[in-house]
């Protein structure tokens, strides 16, 4: 699987009132990659998130997976928002199943596996209210994993959280993408998140936001924020933001 984004131009309002938000973005996620894309503040990261999951479809462009255009939301994109986004109603394994049936084996079988791969087991029927804010974003990820998406796209999944969950999430979600072999594209404010996570980051420019560049990050897995290499990493990545026009950047917490 291969996702080609190519956005042109994506705006807000009209006339005098008109905002590009994202300029000449071309992009190529190959396989299994775990690409991160961080930039300043309202440069447009979250928005080219919703077009690469067909939620966006007001822009000039293309986007297409394997060769197939997006033109709206699918199972083949799975999206998982800043807010978990759980129905209040449901406990955990009724949430992760949502619209399908916990009767249906197959269905059942899916559902508990992933509270293993989640690591909510234990937690099964209890509601939303009961759960963590780590613990509810677990269930959405769980969530967006059942229909076996080809992509999974996170929209700063983690940036509401204290830093001791937010590690531990990121832990979680590094195991998933290493045994699902899926590809994923997280958004983030966070440069050492950014690092931890990525096979290759990009960078946007502030608004309206460009490509800025695209750094490997050729590092084995676990990861260590203390290693002379991944610190070596985070400071070209810093370095890179230095050279555009303007720099409204929140770094990581530096755990």
């Amino acid at each position: 699987m291969s996702l080609s984004i190519r956005v042109n131009e994506k705006a807000f309002g009209k006339g005098s009132f008109k905002t590009s938000v994202l300029q000449d973005v071309k992009l190529t996620v190959e396989n299994g990659e775990f690409l991160t894309v961080i930039g300043p503040s309202g440069c447009g990261k979250s928005t080219l998130l919703k077009i690469a999951a067909g939620l966006d479809g007001d822009y000039e462009g293309r986007i297409s997976m394997n060769g197939r255009e997006i033109k709206g939301p699918g199972i083949q994109q799975g999206f998982i928002f800043q807010e978990h986004r759980l129905f209040p109603w449901m406990t955990v394994e009724q949430n992760i199943a949502a619209d399908l049936s916990l009767k249906e084996p197959a269905v059942r079988k899916k559902v508990d596996e992933l509270i293993e791969t989640v690591r909510l087991k234990g937690a099964e029927k209890q509601y939303p209210r009961e759960l963590s804010g780590g613990m509810s974003q677990r269930v959405a990820i769980a969530r967006a994993l059942l229909r076996e998406p080809e992509i999974l796209l996170l929209d700063e999944p983690f940036g509401a959280l204290d830093a001791f969950t937010r590690k531990h999430l990121q832990d979680v979600l590094t195991d998933i993408w290493k045994e699902k072999k899926m590809t994923m594209i997280l958004v983030t404010h966070d440069i050492d998140e950014s690092v931890y996570l990525a096979n290759r980051i990009a960078i946007l420019t502030a608004k309206p936001g460009r490509i800025h560049k695209l750094i490997p990050v050729d590092l084995p897995f676990p990861r260590s924020r203390t290693s002379p290499v991944f610190q070596s990493i985070r400071q070209k990545v810093l370095k890179e933001f230095e050279t555009t026009e303007t720099f409204s950047f929140q770094e990581g917490s530096g755990i």
